[in-house]
């Protein structure tokens, strides 16, 4: 269960946390021109969660969805991974990240790209293969494995950055506007095919969205502005 406390932070029972983040701030630069993306941030995100994010441009979504992730680092305050252990950055089992811009190896094929993770993980060339054609099949791309990533188009590669994560069957899932270079029916399969991995995998599902009908389809909506994450009556349930 999600509590929002006086000050605006979302909290849950420890045992259940992914992602803890107390009052994280993170800029970019120093000094003068240093300019803050996230300020003062308190939040939790506990197993089998499904947040949207919400905020326009430069709210500071991104920055903070990588931090979560730990591929950024707070430049104050706290964060945590209770039940990870540490920094799960590096280990696409734990949390798998779907970027907003393009993330695919250009050197390697649709194939090879979404079964990548599984490798790095340890797992057997074969046994990534078949998971691998598993997740494209998953979003009906089992037709282009064996395009290279130059031969698609952003629509493609977005999906094709959706099966790759998904094929690593991680605990918690982020998604930095994966449906924004699709149309609408893509991007609604697309949600549906994350909703449908978070609930086989029993992993919590964090997406960002400036799209109010794709953030009306998840329980827990939260708001930034100005770095800030927002308390705001019925953004949160």
């Amino acid at each position: 269960m999600t509590l929002i406390q006086a000050n605006g932070a979302r909290s849950v029972a420890s045992a259940e946390l992914l992602v803890r983040c107390v009052d994280v701030t993170h800029s970019y630069g120093t000094g003068e021109t240093a300019v803050v993306a996230v300020a003062g941030v308190t939040c939790d995100v506990a197993a089998n969660a499904r947040i949207a994010l919400m905020g326009p441009s430069g709210s500071g979504k991104s920055t903070l969805l990588h931090v979560m992730a730990g591929l950024e680092s707070a430049t104050s305050g706290g964060v945590s991974w209770p039940s990870f252990g540490s920094s799960p950055a590096g280990k696409p089992g734990e949390v798998g990240v779907v970027f907003q811009g393009p993330s695919l190896i250009p050197s390697l094929d649709v194939v090879g790209n979404v079964g990548f993770p599984l490798l790095v993980q340890g797992v057997s060339d074969d046994e990534a293969e078949k998971r691998a054609l598993d997740a494209l099949d998953d979003l009906g791309l089992g037709w282009m494995s064996t395009k290279l990533p130059d031969e698609l188009s952003g629509g493609q590669a977005q999906r094709v950055a959706v099966a790759r994560v998904l094929a690593a069957a991680p605990r918690l899932i982020i998604a930095d506007e994966p449906t924004g270079q699709l149309d609408h029916e893509t991007g609604r399969h697309v949600l549906d095919v994350l909703f449908r991995a978070a609930d086989r995998l029993s992993a919590a599902l964090v997406v960002s969205t400036h799209d109010p009908e794709i953030a009306g389809r998840f329980p827990e909506r939260w708001l930034m502005h100005d770095g800030a994450l927002l308390p705001k009556e019925g953004l949160s349930s």
